[in-house]
């Protein structure tokens, strides 16, 4: 199944702690390469959220945000009495130095770590997170397919297109052939000098071997084949592809160097193009 690396996706829980929010947002990478950015309270459960999430994706560059929004009524407040004193004291040297200034007493509360909720037990919240990371990553798998779906019919109308110019390319050679052999007889009229028996056969196996490419085009059906039977797996085949476009383009190039004829010489050129249109989709697939 063919998934695409650029994704976005989100989900939400509510529980005894507070609202869990996860955002996933994944672009193309050689590579599993993960950015969490989680509440200081869920930076325990990381190494656990790794796993878990390379156990549904092999590649890609993907950012995770994790925020806990926490609701008053769900649980008790506490008071740190040392920290709120100290500030107070803060306030008073403060005020006392520079008489215009005026803290409100409401202000000394939103510092951070003053006002603190009883937090869940470390279960809870480790369920939690998973509860909503899995929730998320479903979401991003089901958009990464939806994705990876359009992205399938794009190679498979290049591939069509690359199919198309190969039989043109064969069905060309015998023509080929044989104006390459009117051009060498008539070089050949041309020297002053007789020619010996067997001389044209010669020259003539000899410039078609330098310019035979038969092994190019059946290498190139062969990897039409091989790239739709790969673009019907299941599994990530983004490597594969990837590995596939370089060979593609290799016979190309060789199919190009061998042309002795202008139509032979803009196949291989159209041959190019949709290889590389072809790579630049590969670039973004699992």
């Amino acid at each position: 199944m063919i998934r695409s690396m650029t994704a976005y996706a989100s989900a939400e829980t509510t529980g005894p702690a507070g609202t869990l929010s996860c955002e996933l947002r994944t672009v193309n990478h050689r590579y599993l390469e993960l950015s969490p950015r989680l509440p200081d309270e869920l930076r325990g459960f990381e190494s656990q959220l790794r796993e878990r999430i390379a156990a549904k994706l092999s590649r890609g560059k993907l950012d995770l945000t994790v925020r806990r929004t926490s609701d008053a009524r769900s649980g008790l407040l506490q008071v740190d009495h040392a920290l709120l004193s100290r500030l107070s004291e803060l306030n008073l040297d403060l005020a006392a130095r520079f008489p215009g200034m005026q803290v409100e007493f409401t202000e000394l509360l939103r510092f951070p770590g003053v006002l603190q909720q009883n937090a869940a037990d470390p279960e809870s919240q480790q369920a939690a997170l998973f509860d909503v990371l899995d929730r998320a990553l479903d979401a991003l798998a089901a958009t990464r397919e939806r994705e990876g779906e359009k992205l399938g019919e794009i190679l498979r109308d290049k591939l069509d297109g690359i199919e198309r110019v190969v039989a043109e390319v064969r069905g060309w050679m015998p023509e080929i052939r044989a104006a390459l052999r009117a051009r060498l007889e008539a070089r050949l009229a041309d020297l002053k000098q007789p020619v010996e028996p067997g001389r044209l056969e010669q020259e003539l196996v000899l410039q078609i071997t330098r310019t035979d490419v038969d092994e190019e085009l059946d290498r190139l059906d062969t990897h039409i084949g091989e790239t739709r039977r790969v673009l019907g797996l299941a599994e990530p085949v983004g490597r594969r592809l990837d590995f596939l476009m370089q060979e593609f383009n290799r016979e190309a190039n060789t199919l190009g160097s061998k042309s002795v004829d202008a139509r032979s010489t803009n196949a291989a050129v159209e041959l190019k193009v949709l290889i590389e249109q072809m790579r630049e989709q590969v670039q973004n697939i699992e």
